[in-house]
């Protein structure tokens, strides 16, 4: 009995039956770490900072390639193709959660296709004016779109993007009207911004205070639920009276459907291990971010209410589908 019990267990290693090439311990080889965006950008740049770190603790190399296009769509099919497979993992920005609402058809299924691991970094954006603009407060800017209505334009990056939603979600919680102005970029839209021809949006804090402090644009508030410790002054929108407002840019870990539990745990526990070190934080303060602190089952559900959310404000605003 024992020699038949060793010849089954022989064969079931031998052809692969009940033992899946990805159930090894976790990690068995190199790490790939997807970027779906170019280098540089604050995608790549905490990916890179996570992956240096994770590298001496797995003692494999934790390799992070940048694989853009498409609004991070190509780089995330990669992912949502390697079916259980732990050692392909992927660090991406909001767009994850927003592309679901703007595409007509995507190459994968964006609840079903991924497994959502950890929330690397989060930061708060601003709702910033040209100093020119006669708001001082959220309260008057809000009371100038009421009497004037849809004469008074706010920038964006582009149609679809995390500020472009911003605008339109702080139209429908605060009443107000605005009127879309898009560009192709940040560089132009933050150029008009200063010269007043696009004269309120939604950026990035740490983008904009250089230019707050040479006094050409002025800052109403800010997009998270508590006050920000590098700009204490600036009060937040939910302070000033649209109510529950918040607007995070964030990145998150995630990767392929179907992972084994055993490599889930491992890779959200040494993420978090990481997260919480001195050099992270010091590292992600210079970019303006801060680390994550979500568990595994917090960072999914999240996920969730975040495609959710922005879907609802994409259908709100009209925004045609791609």
């Amino acid at each position: 009995m024992i020699r038949l019990m060793r010849v089954v267990a022989a064969c079931c290693v031998l052809f692969g039956f009940g033992v899946g090439s990805h159930a090894q311990s976790f990690p068995a080889t190199a790490v790939k770490i997807i970027v779906p965006f170019p280098p540089g950008a604050t995608t790549d740049i905490v990916a890179r900072e996570v992956a240096n770190q994770l590298g001496p603790r797995w003692r494999v190399p934790v390799i992070v390639e940048n694989k853009a296009g498409a609004s991070g769509i190509i780089g995330s099919e990669q992912i949502a193709r390697a079916v259980g497979d732990p050692h392909l993992l992927m660090v991406t920005a909001t767009h994850h959660v927003i592309n679901p609402s703007l595409y007509k058809k995507l190459p994968y299924d964006p609840r079903r296709d991924f497994t959502s691991l950890a929330l690397i970094a989060s930061a708060p954006n601003v709702l910033i004016v040209n100093s020119a603009f006669p708001a001082q407060t959220v309260a008057e800017l809000i009371k100038i779109a009421k009497e004037k209505p849809a004469t008074i334009g706010f920038g964006s990056t582009g149609i679809g993007g995390a500020n472009h939603l911003a605008g339109e979600l702080f139209q429908v919680m605060s009443g107000a009207k605005l009127f879309h102005i898009p560009y192709k970029g940040s560089a132009p839209a933050m150029n008009d911004l200063l010269a007043g021809h696009a004269p309120v949006m939604f950026a990035g804090l740490a983008s904009v205070i250089p230019h707050m402090q040479s006094g050409r644009l002025r800052a109403l508030g800010v997009t998270s639920m508590k006050r920000v410790p590098t700009a204490p002054d600036i009060p937040t929108l939910d302070e000033a009276g649209v109510k529950g407002f918040e607007v995070l840019s964030w990145f998150g870990l995630y990767g392929p459907p179907q992972l084994p539990a055993a490599a889930v745990a491992k890779i959200t526990a040494d993420v978090g291990a990481v997260l919480a070190s001195a050099h992270i934080k010091t590292s992600f303060n210079r970019q303006g971010v801060d680390p994550g602190a979500m568990s595994q089952p917090e960072f999914a559900r999240y996920v969730e209410t975040e495609m959710d959310k922005w879907g609802r404000v994409i259908e709100h605003a009209k925004i045609p589908k791609q």
